[in-house]
């Protein structure tokens, strides 16, 4: 893998958009006599014929309502006017598209909410021919240079899409400054239906919006800022609701009218971009791409560039911040608090941003991130604003909150962002507290925690998806960084946290015993040593090095050094299926230890559910939804044991680092999570059994064991888990844990009572019919295949494939398993277990002689 990357931007290279054919018109007005007609089609209106430019007076009358920034705004009566200077046409600008109020029915998942963003774009204005103004719409897709002569065969590859054109009604000379513009009217693109400033395509899809009601809708207000402009819309579309799993079969239905406020955000991106630096698969950034032409003479490179602010020092401290003294930046990042917020929650809000104040002073930056609360009474400000970064509050009942940016796709600036939290994500943060911690903390045993307890929870959240704002990935690696017995050690955890990154999913410390005596200081999650660590290096501002591509060994050496100095540094992928180590909901560096731990606090807390879950006047529907989450967490540790087998391990690397970067996990590691599978889930958990549970809930002890239990045999028995263990076999790898073995031992565990003719109760007689079922269908080849008309959506057959081993294995392991099944018959007495073992007899002789 090709790791190197190269910036255009700063290496002389040109970004291909609408301003990069800067079309060499005019800038003077061109004759007034042309007259033209636009096709039906335009979007939103058919175009009158044009009579040309008209005295400026008579466009922009007395009557007007002027707004003077970024461009001058007009309204004149009903009717909507951009005055653009000649000085801005060509440059780029960001459009922000947002739902400022939404109806409570159009929504599809986390999308739908007023302050979600359904729509982003870049574009430019210029002037065309006969007395026209031509939007772009930009890309920043590809790029060349001259230094291999692709500079002209990218440009004229890469044409910018003229998304509409205007009619030039009136030309401006300002009489200060002498600037000249264009006056152009906005009305009919303002009152039409466009993904320029409104609803993306996909976005609508979701949502189900169809005929746009343009009848139902109409410009609410329009704003010009020194940097900006706000335009509120009000759009009013036929809904017709998509089917559950996004598949519709026949026509749709008549649907219902849903109105949105919306407002679009017009950003002026700076005229020079800012100084990318290139991504490193070691340091989780979130990163902006593009395929450069000439970055290798052989070929073509793509170029990843992370995303983040840009922080600088004020021209005056720079000296001092070069000798390493810490300074403020000349524009600090700043978020602002939504005012819909509940007033008991804002501080906490506001101290999970400024928690991150710490992490850039290791960049050299004080003071370099703050929280306030929203001015109070001033019209000049606004949510929607999209120079405002924020908070915003969302009346929701998803338990979930989230930190996306908006970045200058040119270098990954990051220039604002606004998290979305969810008001439910308080349940959320409440049931895992509860049950990753009420063995240890008091305060987690009750339904409704004490608000100093809920705002410390809150606060951890919100630093998480700030984290995300500042451009950092989840590390779901970071906690394997940490030795397990560490955990239960009161003074390293509360100094050192749990885990080295608050971008971990690695929530609470659930290995702590009640003996360990740790306070909340160790068992919270916080900003810690990786954080610390990424941040300072992406945001380090080092002037010396004039390009990113001059700054490359710097950055690499700097990494090398980091790494092998600190092994709590290591970045671990959120996106990687088979790296036991980076997986999401859990500690330490052995799975198998920490989960066991885990269950001694489960099985602590679950004789307790009745009593901490109690409340006057209430059904039992609490203790419901904590006995499911407490299975929840059961199964996750499940899982974390089961990645184990099969894991390969990845560690990406540069060239001049030792090591190998794919390793797979070692047959010991391997074996000792099958071993502790056997022991912890497929040997019954019978203390997941509570019949006083299960008298007041309903819950059924039978099908819950045996949900858990199928879901680690399907991962076990996939086809991936197979090609993992054939890979590792295939590699050379002295003492393999071939696929053979681990089925041989899945199969002896699982069967284990027929060796001592032992009875098998109900709940092993489920888990047995799953596991050959698991191998049965497996075998059925095309008549288990999933019907092509469900391909598109993405549903596959679990099928194994027929030209690996896994098909032979299966065979061999049903015959082994027939032989034993039938030796043992004789001496079974009891009705149940014969009848078990003479069906899956049955099954088996059905699967492997199939009836054609």
């Amino acid at each position: 893998m090709n790791f190197r990357l190269a910036v255009a931007m700063a290496t002389g290279s040109l970004f291909f958009s609408a301003a990069g054919f800067a079309q060499n018109v005019p800038t003077t007005p061109p004759p007034t006599s042309a007259t033209t007609t636009t096709p039906p089609g335009f979007p939103g209106f058919n175009r009158p014929v044009n009579t040309g430019p008209k005295p400026y007076n008579e466009i922009i009358t007395s009557k007007a309502k002027t707004d003077k920034g970024l461009f001058t705004t007009h309204k004149v009566e009903d009717k909507f006017y951009f005055e653009i200077p000649d000085s801005l046409l060509g440059r780029e600008i960001l459009v922000v598209n947002r739902i400022a109020k939404a109806p409570a029915g159009p929504r599809a998942g986390f999308t739908g909410y007023a302050g979600d963003q359904v729509g982003e774009n870049v574009i430019t204005f210029e002037k065309g021919p006969n007395n026209r103004l031509f939007l772009r719409s930009s890309s920043f897709n590809e790029a060349g240079r001259d230094s291999l002569g692709m500079y002209q065969s990218v440009r004229n590859s890469n044409l910018s899409p003229i998304a509409a054109s205007f009619d030039i009604k009136a030309f401006s000379n300002d009489s200060v400054t002498h600037a000249k513009g264009t006056v152009i009217e906005m009305t009919d693109y303002f009152m039409g239906d466009n993904d320029i400033l409104f609803f993306e395509a996909p976005v609508k899809r979701a949502l189900g919006l169809n005929a746009y009601q343009r009848e139902n809708s109409y410009v609410d207000d329009l704003r010009s800022f020194p940097n900006n402009i706000e335009v509120k819309t009000v759009k009013t579309y036929m809904r017709t609701p998509t089917p559950a799993g996004g598949i519709s079969f026949g026509p749709p239905s008549a649907g219902s009218p849903a109105t949105f406020e919306l407002n679009s955000s017009l950003i002026l991106l700076p005229k020079m971009p800012m100084k990318a630096r290139y991504f490193d698969p070691r340091v989780g950034y979130f990163a902006t791409s593009f395929t450069d032409f000439d970055a290798n003479p052989q070929g073509i490179e793509k170029i990843r560039m992370i995303t983040r602010w840009r922080l600088e020092p004020k021209p005056e401290d720079r000296e001092k911040y070069l000798r390493g003294e810490l300074v403020e930046p000349a524009k600090p990042i700043v978020y602002y608090i939504d005012p819909a917020t509940p007033k008991k929650w804002v501080p906490y809000l506001i101290q999970g941003v400024n928690d991150w104040q710490k992490a850039f002073e290791k960049a050299g930056f004080k003071n370099a991130i703050v929280a306030k609360e929203a001015p109070a009474n001033d019209p000049e400000w606004s949510l929607d604003d999209a120079r405002h970064s924020a908070i915003v509050y969302k009346p929701s009942d998803i338990p979930n909150a989230s930190g996306p940016n908006v970045h200058d796709p040119r270098s990954g600036e990051i220039l604002e962002s606004h998290i979305n939290w969810y008001h439910n994500v308080m349940s959320l943060v409440r049931d895992w507290y509860f049950i990753q911690t009420a063995a240890v903390d008091p305060r987690a045993r009750q339904l409704v925690f004490p608000d100093s307890l809920m705002g410390q929870l809150i606060r951890f959240v919100s630093s998480h998806e700030v984290g995300h704002t500042l451009g950092l990935r989840h590390n779901y690696g970071s906690s394997s960084t940490v030795p397990v017995e560490k955990l239960r050690n009161k003074a390293f955890v509360e100094a050192n946290g749990h885990t080295p990154s608050i971008m971990d999913y690695a929530r609470f410390n659930y290995v702590a015993q009640p003996e360990d005596n740790i306070t909340d200081k160790g068992l919270f999650p916080r900003i810690g040593d990786y954080d610390k660590w990424a941040i300072e290096w992406g945001y380090k501002w080092m002037p010396q090095y004039k390009t990113p591509g001059a700054e490359e060994a710097f950055l690499n050496k700097w990494v090398m050094d980091s790494l092998k100095a600190n092994k709590r540094l290591w970045f671990g992928t959120e996106t990687d299926p088979d790296d036991p180590r980076a997986q999401n909901e859990d500690l330490g560096d052995d799975a198998m230890k920490a989960s066991a731990y885990g269950i001694k606090n489960l099985k602590r807390i679950i004789v307790k559910l009745p009593e901490w879950t109690k409340e006057t006047d209430k059904d039992y529907t609490d203790l419901t939804n904590m006995y499911g989450q407490l299975v929840t967490q059961f199964t996750r540790y499940m899982g974390h044991v089961a990645k184990n087998i099969g894991g390969v391990e990845t560690t990406p690397k540069m060239q001049e680092e030792p090591g190998r970067v794919v390793v797979f996990t070692p047959k010991a590691k391997q074996k000792e999570a099958m071993a502790f599978l056997q022991e912890q889930l497929f040997t019954t958990p019978t203390w997941l059994i509570q019949k006083n549970i299960a008298g007041l809930t309903g819950t059924n002890a039978l099908t819950t064991i045996n949900g858990v239990q199928s879901s680690v045999l399907s991962r076990l028995l996939s086809n991936g888990t197979f090609n993992k263990l054939f890979r590792y076999e295939a590699s050379g790898e002295t003492n393999a844990y071939t696929a053979t073995e681990m089925i041989s031992d899945l199969r002896k565990s699982i069967w284990s009572e027929l060796s001592a003719r032992k009875p098998i109760n109900i709940y092993r007689r489920n888990l047995q019919k799953v596991f050959v079922e698991r191998l049965i269908n497996n075998l059925k080849g095309d008549d288990n295949a999933v019907p092509a008309a469900f391909a598109a959506f993405g549903i596959t057959s679990p099928t194994y494939s027929k030209t690996t081993d896994a098909l032979s294995i299966v065979k061999a392991q049903l015959r082994t398993l027939q032989s034993e099944i039938r030796a043992a018959l004789p001496e079974y007495k009891d009705a149940a277990s014969r009848a078990h073992l003479q069906d899956v007899n049955d099954r088996i002789t059905e699967a492997l002689n199939p009836k054609k």
